[in-house]
């Protein structure tokens, strides 16, 4: 069908509560779920704001299982009753007009100083975008009630006595699912914002009582009396290298020499630590996920200030290259808890600002307080830089050993010609390939006379491989084995430094996988057991993703073959299976050896007790409980002797039996 003609009856606008139910990301940032957790932020930032101000020292927020939600505040009460300057209604301004509200005035002695709320959207989006509504307004005694469906009112205000005083406003409402694609606002979102809201306004107390399931309310309580103070206690702990720093600054200014002044509060507060690294911005009690303007002036003010004190101090090593941001945020906890009278934010999502004036006022503030920091505090100021340099130092060794595992794995695509005694197959699909991980050049002979050359692949390891648990990586990459099992494999590697970004030194990617499976196959003997266990140490430490996903596997080898007289032979891979294969032959005679090892063994007995998909046995290697796993590993190939040698007394007698094998 053809598209209508473009003409002037083709522009038309959205009215009323279209203007958001329609288009609600324009408001909230998302239609989705993040929007709807947007909606809800806007009512709780108005109760903020009046605790902020000095009204409520409490705010609760229910959240029944029905997907209600209510925000109940101890402040003034959000005006409701007629406007005699704009001659309507407060209800009719604050929850049905866009753009009208009382916080136009914040730089002008206005009703509110430092608010969230700046542009007047947020009531009234809100609402718009709800399944209903209801508002009521305590004034000592009298409570003013308002009621909204689908973005429109459907009650008169009431106006009634109160039996008890109180003040505050409580809002209750549901989002809706014809707003929002998604409106099941999980309790961790909830328990977050309500965290980081006590962080950043000491002594309020916030409080979620959410319902579960089976109709219990659950009831959560956050309360820092000192802030950001008692926050920055909480998460550093025992791992501090220097003890928290907290500064206060104010100040006064414009973003651009024509526009108006405007006020700047901050306090600001860090310190040094070995185990967590963590910077949070927040401005007007908003969390600025993105950063912005203070992100930038920290940057800027800490690499200025650091770089000096380095240079004076004739730290830096001869033609050593210059300390980055990411060199000090390694070992740096830091909070900004900001206000401004006037406030330029990327969007109404409020996750980052933009003015200037807010990002050199902080600039400026940071140098010289950090400035005079370094001088009253000789001995921290060491440990600060010390440490700075030793986590460049570490970045700049992790980016040359990650450029040098990169050229070690990366070369042409035929890794037949550059990986020695590496057999390759026929097919290219990845999910049909098997690699075989055999041990030495005559286990390599047999299987590779037994495969199935379209989809199996074999590369021998000579000898003994490395401990990769106990070896540096710079000893690991070295290693010819372990490179060309690496190269075979395809994805790269895992490596971590010892940074608490968690930052890989070369890149990992499941996808370039060259494998459905890998096939650890070797001897059922003492020494095949120990290969076996080093192959799989390698897994453990550089590629623990390929366990997780399920990729390893380890081919299990006979034990026993029994041949009869009439020249049938079985197979038993343990005394169990032995047992029973003797008991099914009866009276006929038999004899029974050891199995050989690997590379003794016949092509067809190979591949069928090896290879064959339909009669080999192979186990899937499962990742266990990680932290048991890593204990396990740590223990018995580790480093920790003592741990090592009562591990043995404990547990060796259950293996003897594999010391006759």
């Amino acid at each position: 069908m053809a598209a209508k003609g473009y003409n002037d009856q083709s522009i038309s606008s959205l009215k009323g509560a279209d203007r958001v139910r329609k288009r609600p990301a324009v408001i909230f940032g998302s239609e989705g779920l993040e929007g709807c957790q947007h909606s809800f932020f806007e009512i709780l930032s108005n109760s903020i704001d009046e605790a902020r101000e000095g009204y409520g020292k409490e705010i609760t927020v229910k959240v029944y299982r029905d997907g209600i939600i209510e925000v109940d505040d101890r402040g003034r009460g959000v005006p409701l009753d007629f406007n005699k300057k704009e001659n309507r209604y407060n209800w009719e301004l604050v929850y049905c007009e866009l753009y009208a509200g009382g916080k136009y005035d914040n730089n002008k002695d206005g009703a509110y100083k430092y608010s969230l709320g700046l542009n007047g959207l947020g009531a009234c989006a809100t609402q718009y975008s709800s399944e209903f509504m209801d508002v009521y307004s305590y004034k000592k005694d009298t409570v003013y009630e308002i009621h909204f469906r689908k973005g429109k009112p459907v009650s008169e205000l009431k106006i009634s006595p109160l039996e008890r005083r109180r003040t505050g406003t409580l809002t209750r409402w549901r989002p809706d699912l014809e707003v929002f694609t998604d409106t099941n606002i999980p309790k961790e979102y909830y328990l977050d914002v309500l965290h980081k809201q006590a962080i950043v306004n000491a002594g309020l107390k916030l409080v979620l009582q959410f319902q579960n399931p089976d109709g219990k309310f659950e009831k959560h309580e956050f309360l820092y009396q000192n802030g950001i103070s008692d926050y920055i206690d909480e998460i550093t702990g025992e791992g501090r290298l220097t003890q928290p720093v907290l500064w206060d600054m104010s100040a006064r200014g414009k973003d651009r020499e024509d526009k108006d002044e405007y006020d700047l509060r901050a306090e600001i507060v860090f310190c040094t630590s070995n185990t967590v690294s963590n910077l949070e911005y927040y401005h007007n009690s908003s969390f600025l996920e993105h950063g912005g303007s203070p992100d930038k002036a920290v940057k800027r003010a800490f690499v200025a200030e650091l770089d000096k004190y380095l240079v004076a101090k004739d730290k830096y090593a001869k033609k050593e290259s210059k300390i980055t941001f990411n060199d000090i945020a390694d070992s740096l906890v830091l909070i900004i808890n900001s206000f401004s009278t006037q406030t330029s934010y990327e969007n109404q999502t409020k996750k980052s600002i933009t003015n200037k004036f807010i990002e050199d006022a902080l600039y400026k503030s940071i140098r010289q307080k950090l400035e005079i920091y370094f001088i009253e505090n000789s001995q921290e100021a060491e440990i600060i830089a010390n440490q700075v340099l030793i986590n460049k130092r570490s970045r700049e060794k992790a980016e040359s050993a990650r450029l040098d595992i990169k050229k070690k794995l990366t070369a042409s695509n035929d890794i037949t010609n550059r990986v020695e005694k590496f057999v390759s197959c026929r097919s290219k699909d990845p999910m049909k390939r098997e690699l075989y991980i055999v041990e030495g050049d005559s286990a390599l002979t047999s299987c590779k006379l037994g495969r199935d050359a379209e989809f199996q692949a074999i590369i021998p390891v000579r000898g003994k491989t490395l401990n990769c648990l106990k070896s540096s990586y710079e000893k690991i990459f070295k290693s010819d084995i372990i490179v060309d099992l690496l190269k075979v494999i395809g994805c790269g590697v895992e490596v971590e430094t010892r940074s608490k970004n968690k930052e890989s030194v070369s890149s990992f990617d499941l996808d370039s996988l060259k494998w459905r499976r890998i096939v650890i196959c070797t001897d059922a003997d003492e020494d095949g057991f120990q290969i076996r266990t080093l192959i799989l140490t390698m897994f453990y430490r550089l590629l623990p993703t390929l366990i997780k996903e399920g990729k390893i596997f380890i081919a299990e080898s006979p034990l026993y073959e029994i041949t009869t007289s009439k020249d049938k032979i079985y197979f038993a891979y343990n005394e169990q299976e032995k047992a029973e294969i003797l008991e099914k032959i009866g009276n006929e005679k038999y004899t029974i050896q050891r199995s050989k090892g690997l590379g003794e063994n016949e092509p067809d007995m190979m591949w069928q007790t090896t290879m064959n998909p339909e009669t080999r046995r192979l186990i899937q290697v499962n990742p266990a409980d990680e932290e048991a796993t890593r204990i396990i590993f740590e223990t018995l190939l580790g480093d920790d002797i003592a741990a090592r040698k009562e591990f043995i007394a404990q547990n060796g007698a259950r293996y003897m039996d594999l010391a006759d094998i």
